[in-house]
């Protein structure tokens, strides 16, 4: 690519993040302090954070600086884990939040390009957002395993799992194919607790004769998992939560 098209890229890639960053930090900001603190009027900002421009590279350079200066993101993502009396909580104000897991998996990218993965896998249906996000930045394709088989399609790999400490055995399903011998598969999830679905992906990748080089996994809740698990395979963890909290 001529270095003209490079540097464009560049820009662009950098203007975006800016915006990000800026939705983010709307959640906990008014305008009015984020535009005492970038030195930036109002309607500017209005316009950033709603799509309709993009920031020339200053300020997008500004905004940047000024986000990783005051946001903490595994701050950020304790902050919205609420436990109930039965030590599990909603996920959905993370996995919903497509702009955080961006901006996360940017953050994690260089670790997560290291392992030279050919595929992501992950499981239906939270860990698809965040599983997304990864397989895109790093260019490559995605599979999700499902608890149900799919009309359409004539042959599946199976491997049975325990949903959690209920004691309910689920079954997930990728389509024979998906994962061809030596595909070098990162698995990819929102968060660990038992290690059973997890478990169950990779059985699914040893099935499938391809290779898992690592694990991804937004948010680890206790050691419980880590039995299931081989020594063998680099797991990376954003934030780990030593306990279920009630």
């Amino acid at each position: 690519m001529p270095r003209n098209n490079t540097n464009q890229l560049k820009s662009i890639k950098m203007k975006l993040r800016a915006i990000q960053y800026l939705r983010l930090l709307k959640k906990n900001y008014t305008y009015e302090k984020l535009a005492k603190e970038l030195n930036l009027p109002i309607p500017v900002l209005n316009r950033y954070v709603k799509g309709h421009v993009l920031p020339r590279d200053d300020r997008a350079k500004k905004i940047i600086e000024y986000a990783e200066k005051v946001l903490d993101l595994e701050k950020e993502v304790k902050k919205r884990i609420k436990f109930d009396k039965e030590g599990f909580f909603d996920n959905t104000k993370i996995i919903y939040d497509i702009n955080l897991l961006k901006i996360i998996v940017e953050k994690m990218l260089i670790t997560l390009s290291r392992w030279n993965a050919t595929k992501v896998l992950t499981a239906a249906a939270d860990g698809i957002p965040l599983a997304t996000l990864v397989a895109s930045e790093l260019g490559v394709d995605m599979v999700y395993a499902k608890r149900e088989k799919e009309v359409g399609i004539r042959s599946f790999i199976e491997e049975r799992c325990i949903l959690g400490s209920s004691g309910i055995t689920v079954s997930l399903y990728i389509p024979r194919g998906a994962i061809k011998p030596r595909d070098r598969i990162l698995i990819v999830d929102d968060i660990i607790r038992t290690g059973e679905t997890q478990k169950a992906l990779l059985n699914l990748v040893k099935k499938a004769r391809g290779e898992v080089v690592g694990i991804f996994v937004l948010i680890a809740i206790g050691e419980l998992w880590r039995k299931h698990i081989p020594a063998s395979i680099p797991v990376k963890i954003f934030i780990k939560i030593e306990k279920n909290k009630k």
